[in-house]
């Protein structure tokens, strides 16, 4: 019901969400002025100036030997800094913020240079006691409050400036800076310069809107078919109290539909719209917090309602909404609809065709009878642990948000080249704060869309695998190999199932001669409870036993059981990352890992980056046996069986000392000791690398 009243008031919201009959001009003597264009417009590009007089901001100087710095600044590309026009003449701005690139560096006070790379200039809500604020866009601190300017607007350029604006010191930042009684004080001078873009155009006749048109971007363009991406990724934030060890996120999307053709988005009961399944990811680890790139959380889907006509990817919205997502149109759904709680499972949804059964057949899609919901309960569902920034110095994070819809896959059926089932996922940076329940986030830079969180891993390598291109989706493997120490290497993989429905169960490396692996790892994300109707078998949910490594003559392999076995157990499912580790003796080359699937198919062979085998040379293996007493025991003797189960047999000397030579590196042996007079504990297991010399033998006691 909401999003139907937004539908119904969004253009009256737009016409006098500043009023017609008065401008920043003065009022309009025209009695006809309200038949006309109003245009809303946004930053297409700009520059911003700031002339700051240190002394008086450092608190040091007097007037007269004021030393003024110069900042410079480009303002970010189509920020939302929203001015209202109508018939060309300014009406003012709306409240809005643009985002401040430095085009330099400058020597500040700390609190401000701390957050350089993150200022925006915003207009205020009316009623608020300035007009514009310069603040920190990530933290919300406000540096300085502007007074004085005056605005101009050139119609037949669309060039939008802010002149003399007066810079005033905060109570905040004045406060700061340990001189509260300098708020207000003139510290400077800003100037804004902007080429606009109208984002939405209104005919208006005597007061009534006759239409409105969203135009696109000069940059926009649409492709054939349907097309849902995920446009924005805004708002995470965690609802609900803990539960356990654990929290419940959720994150706003906006949908917007990149194709020439309008979307199907046919509300429950009915099984044609799309879901929406959102994740989170951590970086961190080693020297620079980049060493690893891990799943913390994922949630159940939502179901989509009632299209909006919005047009938030800028491509020009042709109008259509409720039951489908016209062709460049966007549908927001803001943090607290995505977080639910009443969320579908994943385990209906094949993520390649989209398809799912209606919610009001035999098998619904989203019944939540029979269970209570707790805190986390569908939401992205993350370990307390995971988030604590005292737990994770210096760790990123980042949402991912993903649409899944099964109009894409019938038009690609009937039209073999407009298919595009792979683009509909796309991440966004996130800073999180605090320690333990509640956390709160805030975003670092924009969304990227289009893409999975996966690729924001620094410095690793992306392999995409296709499976079966026609008849299932695609995923990637992502690695990255760090030296640790002087003959160690980390081997670090990320295995993401983006759609590919068939799951996967099993991931293997080669291990060659002389390769010695320690510190075997593996990490997914935490899976939901079952519950009544959640499409696992017997409801049971989804397995959380982490896969089993097994290391062979010649491979790593990590697996869990197969779906002839246990349908509900822990594959690599759709939406879904898991991470696999080791360190190795061996520096890295490539080599030919094997992915084996869960529910059909043959398994594929991916390159990746994995642990050189030793060459193999000839060395000797020594040592000598003793009594307890450490003295030597001659006429012993010593075995070694090499891997393929020869033996050869060395005496010990009258002093104990024994040698084999000619010993071919690269194996694993078994070593040990036998004499009619002595007892000796059980063979040895020894991996020959390197000449061995020390490899002593005591008799028992």
């Amino acid at each position: 019901m909401l999003k139907i009243l937004i539908v119904a008031l969004l253009p009256l919201l737009v016409l006098f969400g500043i009023g017609l009959n008065s401008s920043v001009t003065g009022p309009v003597q025209n009695e006809q002025a309200d038949t006309g264009t109003l245009e809303k417009m946004i930053v297409a590009s700009g520059s911003v100036a700031m002339d700051l007089n240190l002394n008086r901001l450092n608190g040091t100087g007097r007037s007269k030997a004021s030393k003024t710095t110069e900042l410079r600044f480009e303002v970010e590309r189509d920020s939302f800094y929203t001015i209202v026009v109508f018939n060309g003449e300014l009406r003012g701005p709306m409240p809005s913020s643009m985002r401040l690139i430095p085009q330099g560096s400058a020597s500040l006070p700390e609190k401000l240079n701390a957050s350089y790379e993150n200022l925006i200039v915003e207009t205020m809500p009316v009623g608020s006691p300035y007009e514009l604020t310069l603040r920190d866009g990530r933290t919300g601190f406000v540096f300085f409050n502007i007074e004085g300017h005056q605005y101009d607007f050139a119609p037949g350029e669309n060039r939008f400036s802010v002149e003399l604006g007066r810079m005033l010191l905060s109570e905040e930042f004045a406060a700061e800076l340990g001189r509260p009684s300098d708020a207000g004080s003139l510290v400077g001078q800003i100037s804004v310069k902007a080429d606009m873009r109208a984002i939405e155009v209104t005919e208006v006749v005597d007061g009534d809107v006759q239409s409105s048109t969203l135009p696109a971007s000069p940059e926009a363009g649409t492709v054939p078919g349907p097309d849902v991406v995920v446009g924005d990724l805004n708002g995470l934030a965690q609802f609900g109290s803990s539960s356990g060890t654990q929290v419940g996120l959720a994150v706003g999307t906006d949908s917007c539909n990149y194709g020439t053709i309008d979307l199907n988005w046919f509300a429950n009961p009915s099984n044609d719209h799309p879901v929406i399944p959102q994740n989170l990811y951590r970086m961190s680890g080693g020297a620079t917090n980049d060493e690893r790139f891990e799943q913390i959380g994922q949630s159940s889907v939502k179901h989509a309602f009632t299209a909006l006509t919005q047009n938030l990817c800028g491509l020009g919205c042709n109008g259509v909404g409720g039951s489908r997502l016209g062709s460049g149109c966007s549908d927001p759904y803001g943090a607290s609809l995505n977080a639910g709680p009443s969320l579908g499972s994943r385990a209906w949804i094949n993520p390649f065709t989209g398809l799912y059964p209606r919610n009001d057949s035999a098998t619904p899609n989203n019944s939540h009878t029979g269970h209570t919901h707790l805190g986390p309960s569908h939401r992205i569902l993350t370990e307390i642990s995971d988030l604590s920034t005292t737990q994770n110095p210096g760790a990123t994070y980042y949402a991912e948000g993903q649409y899944v819809t099964p109009h894409e896959y019938v038009w690609c059926q009937s039209n073999p080249t407009q298919c595009n089932q792979n683009n509909n996922v796309s991440y966004r940076r996130y800073a999180v704060n605090g320690t333990g329940s509640p956390f709160t986030f805030s975003p670092v830079g924009g969304t990227v869309r289009v893409k999975a969180a996966v690729v924001a891993w620094a410095g690793a390598s992306q392999v995409e695998i296709r499976p079966d291109p026609l008849n299932d989706g695609i995923g990637t493997v992502a690695y990255k190999v760090t030296q640790t120490s002087p003959g160690v290497w980390h081997y670090e993989y990320a295995i993401y199932n983006q759609n590919i429905d068939r799951g996967i169960q099993s991931f293997s490396v080669p291990t060659g001669a002389g390769v010695s692996l320690t510190n075997i790892g593996f990490h997914a994300p935490p899976q939901h409870p079952g519950w009544t109707g959640d499409g696992t078998v017997s409801n049971q949910g989804f397995s959380s036993t982490p896969w089993s490594p097994e290391q062979g003559a010649g491979s790593l392999t990590w697996s869990t059981e197969s779906f002839a076995l246990n349908q509900n157990a822990n594959a690599l499912r759709w939406g879904t990352l898991y991470n696999f580790r080791f360190d190795s003796n061996r520096p890295p080359q490539t080599v030919s890992a094997t992915i084996g699937f869960f529910k059909r198919g043959s398994p594929i062979n991916v390159q990746v980056q994995g642990p050189a085998p030793a060459a193999a040379v000839n060395v000797s293996v020594s040592g000598r046996v003793t009594n307890s007493s450490g003295s030597g025991i001659g006429g012993v003797y010593v075995f070694i069986i090499d891997s393929g189960g020869g033996v050869r047999t060395a005496v010990s000397s009258p002093f104990g000392y024994y040698a084999f030579s000619n010993v071919l590196t690269g194996q694993t042996y078994t070593i040990g000791a036998t004499s009619k007079r002595y007892n000796f504990p059980d063979p040895v297991m020894v991996t020959v690398n390197d000449n061995v010399s020390d490899l002593n033998i005591m008799a028992l006691p």
